[in-house]
């Protein structure tokens, strides 16, 4: 059974870091792409960051870049964003997926995880 993990949401105030996790199963993780997508309520969902599959190339979107940084542990099939200096417009119920390539595509991506809540306060 395929399943990912998104876990390490939780509530944070503005400026500070969460580091949140996706652990992977039930797939051979080396083959594909961990992306992490965000969506708030009333927004559409948005691809923030993606690490490639084997050469571990990253892409993250200009709203977080310089802030968020995405490494991924081919040992514990577990992909990590570790998220600075938070702002109140990054809360979100933050999701992982897995595809063959990065692309902000929602519908292209194969496998998806539950979300995981993340709360920026002023």
């Amino acid at each position: 059974e395929v399943q990912l993990q998104a876990s390490g949401g939780g509530l944070v105030q503005a400026g500070g870091s969460l580091r949140l996790s996706c652990a992977a199963s039930g797939f051979t993780f080396d083959d594909y792409a961990i992306g992490w997508f965000r969506q708030a309520p009333g927004k559409e969902r948005e691809g923030f960051s993606c690490i490639s599959a084997r050469d571990g190339r990253t892409l993250n979107a200009d709203s977080v870049k310089d802030r968020f940084a995405i490494t991924r542990d081919f040992d514990k099939n577990t992909v990590y964003p570790q998220m600075n200096s938070l702002k109140p417009e990054d809360t979100a119920v933050y999701y992982c997926a897995a595809g063959a390539m990065c692309t902000t595509k929602a519908d292209e991506w194969f496998y998806w995880g539950k979300g995981t809540q993340v709360t920026v306060s002023s």
